[in-house]
């Protein structure tokens, strides 16, 4: 899957904070002699502590142990690290082929693709539309995107300034209006002007969630008008830095919306990036980008494999006790 392969030096500078910390103590404790069960008790509280999640820090470890009795590997750490790694990749699992097929520049994309982005607000949903609208710009795509926060104050005006900087329109009603017609409009927009991508906000509040889900269903049905299939791709828009606490409200959203994944805001802010592990597990979800910093180039297509290889990348530091 080449869209998968992304920028591995973003990637290890996004987990730069949680391998010196958390990850930074397991590749501590698996640094030569005998994996003791004491051992396997501390590895436990590593990972619990990085924010994967007790279910999958225990489902990652007993995966491990078996892969080392199956393999007649020994007690040593020169097995276990391998054997550790490898049953992390697994709990990433995969990405749905569709999903795949969207990400990538090809013709079974539809055109216009329509991306519908959700997400607390505050979770830096805003800025991973601009980087996502980047993204596909390198593919040559024309993009198009779609102001449908129209609750929060000053939301129309922060997406109008990312599309200056970017190049792209923005179609927008005034403060208070009707979602739904932001993105119906959007989309007719969009077919209209030849775009092959339109990407639509929407509101991040939680203050009443069947008002939100009807708000969203809303939004799918008026966009099946213009596009049956539409919209095509919906991604959840979570902040990394908020760790075990934003999966609860995430849940929101993934009750009232079908999700395809998520996108990982703020990875590079936070020292608990095991979180990643917690969204698969909790949501049902893959990651399907990670934000790596604040510039419009700062996100990366998640490879599961080269994110857990960035966990354990040799560090000159190492803080976490």
């Amino acid at each position: 899957m080449p869209w998968l392969f992304g920028r591995k030096k973003n990637t290890e500078e996004g987990t730069k904070r949680t391998r010196e910390t958390w990850f930074g103590r397991v590749a501590r404790l698996l640094r030569g002699g005998t994996v003791t069960p004491e051992t396997w008790d501390e590895l436990e509280e590593a990972l619990v502590s990085a924010d994967v999640g007790l279910k999958t820090a225990e489902a990652v470890l007993a995966g491990a142990k078996a892969r080392l009795k199956a393999g007649n590997g020994s007690s040593g750490a020169e097995d276990a690290l391998p054997a550790i790694k490898g049953e992390l990749v697994a709990a990433l699992g995969d990405v749905e082929e569709r999903v795949t097929r969207l990400l990538e520049a090809g013709p079974e994309r539809p055109n216009p693709m329509v991306v519908l982005v959700v997400g607390v607000n505050g979770s830096g949903k805003t800025t991973s539309i601009a980087k996502l609208a980047r993204y596909f710009q390198e593919q040559s795509a024309l993009v198009l995107l779609g102001a449908g926060d129209t609750f929060r104050a000053a939301a129309i005006e922060q997406l109008q300034a990312w599309a200056g900087r970017l190049g792209v329109e923005v179609v927008a009603h005034q403060q208070g209006s009707d979602p739904a017609a932001v993105a119906y409009d959007a989309l007719q927009a969009g077919k209209a002007r030849g775009a092959q991508v339109v990407i639509v906000d929407t509101a991040g509040r939680l203050h009443n969630k069947q008002h939100l889900m009807e708000e969203l269903r809303k939004i799918r049905r008026v966009l099946g008008r213009l596009d049956p299939a539409a919209p095509h791709l919906t991604l959840l828009v979570l902040d990394a830095t908020t760790g075990q606490n934003g999966l609860a409200q995430a849940k929101a959203f993934t009750e009232a919306v079908a999700c395809d994944g998520v996108v990982l805001a703020k990875l590079d802010g936070t020292a608990k990036g095991g979180v990643v592990f917690a969204i698969r597990k909790e949501l049902g979800l893959p990651v399907l980008f990670i934000g790596t910093g604040e510039g419009m180039d700062d996100l990366s297509p998640f490879n599961p494999q080269e994110f857990v290889e960035a966990l354990f990348a040799p560090s000159g530091v190492e803080t976490a006790a």
